[in-house]
């Protein structure tokens, strides 16, 4: 009885290690509403990020955060909007290469 529970949470462990390999795959149940939806929304936040970051300027610019402000308003709905990947709702923000990042 103890070796078939230690054969069965070895065999539970493999395939739960590998489910999220599987789970990164597009299929249409994800690729369908990235593009009817969640990329216009992105083009929305892209705007409304743009308007919101040079309202925050004033404050921003004092106080030395403009990166900061700009990446968190801008850069990183450029980034789930353009770079991700159709379908990919597991993108790391921050993965893609700037012009400055990719010379260092």
């Amino acid at each position: 009885m103890k070796n078939k529970l230690i054969a069965f949470l070895v065999v539970f462990a493999l395939i739960a290690g590998a489910a999220p390999a599987l789970a990164n795959e597009p299929t249409e149940a994800t690729i369908v509403p990235d593009v009817l939806l969640v990329r216009p929304m992105g083009i929305v936040s892209i705007v409304a990020g743009s308007v919101i970051f040079v309202i925050s300027l004033p404050v921003a610019i004092p106080t030395g955060s403009v990166g900061k402000v700009g990446r968190r308003l801008v850069v990183d709905p450029v980034e789930f909007t353009f770079v991700r990947p159709i379908g990919d709702f597991d993108y790391q923000l921050g993965t893609w290469m700037t012009g400055s990042d990719a010379a260092q």
